[in-house]
């Protein structure tokens, strides 16, 4: 059985380690449709949108094994840390749900990495900015697509409504982990790598109000709860996904396609 990664805790690693671990662990969440979407077109969608998660989780793992310096690569540092190392946000762990959960989940996350990538084009990183010219488009597809099924779900019949109030009521919450900030922001912020989260927080409020206002939903007020994956403390769903993600890797040490 392969042994557990040690990652380096150098601000700017742990900032790309936020990025790319929420890409890939919201990837695998996605990735849990295929085969069983509602309806083709979406079975293919949705698996095209993790796929687009993972290759952006590929480039980001990739940049911060080089960062670091201690000779990891992409497969190491997706399938070989322990839980409390991976430092993506809770919100992309929670269980897919049904599809009122996933597109709820997914217009609220869209949404942030749309604002987060359109920051990271103007890193002085220039690795991390190329990454994010071409991510930003397909997190403006992912937006556009969460949307518009929200749009159609919360206007359709009293079922599809019901659900998408409890998935809106349940995921709420987690959302404002997204815009927590502390030394890791901070210094990404000095260095010029990136933005604080904290500070995409208005615009990502007013584009989310924008799509619930068209859904004829109402932005739920703000709540006391404050979810710590991004420091490591996931909730009980996190090792579910990292016995399914992580079994093959450690199975079978440096195996490849």
């Amino acid at each position: 059985m392969q042994a557990s990664i040690q990652v380096s805790t150098q601000p700017q690693v742990q900032y790309l380690l936020r990025i790319g671990d929420t890409a890939l662990i919201l990837a695998q969440r996605l990735g849990e449709w295929t085969g069983h979407a509602p309806v083709l077109e979406e079975d293919i969608a949705l698996a095209n949108m993790a796929l687009d998660l993972i290759g952006q989780c590929r480039a980001v793992l990739t940049h911060a094994g080089a960062l670091e310096g201690a000779g990891h690569d992409e497969d190491q540092l997706a399938f070989l840390r322990e839980e409390r190392d991976y430092r993506n946000v809770t919100l992309v762990e929670l269980p897919r749900g049904d599809f009122a959960m996933t597109i709820v989940r997914n217009t609220m996350m869209a949404t942030f990495f749309k604002l987060l990538w359109g920051k990271l084009v103007d890193s002085r990183d220039a690795e991390l900015a190329a990454i994010a010219g071409k991510a930003i488009k397909e997190a403006r597809y992912h937006q556009q697509h969460a949307a518009d099924w929200l749009v159609r779900l919360a206007g359709g019949t009293e079922e599809s409504r019901r659900r998408v109030d409890k998935a809106v009521a349940q995921l709420w919450p987690y959302h404002a982990e997204l815009f927590t900030s502390d030394a890791v922001d901070q210094s990404a912020h000095d260095t010029g790598l990136g933005p604080r989260w904290g500070d995409l927080k208005d615009a990502w409020l007013a584009e989310m109000a924008q799509v619930f206002d068209e859904a004829g939903l109402v932005l739920p007020a703000p709540v006391a709860f404050l979810s710590t994956g991004k420091n490591g403390v996931h909730s009980e769903h996190m090792g579910f996904i990292l016995a399914e993600m992580q079994q093959l890797q450690r199975a079978y040490p440096g195996g490849v396609w």
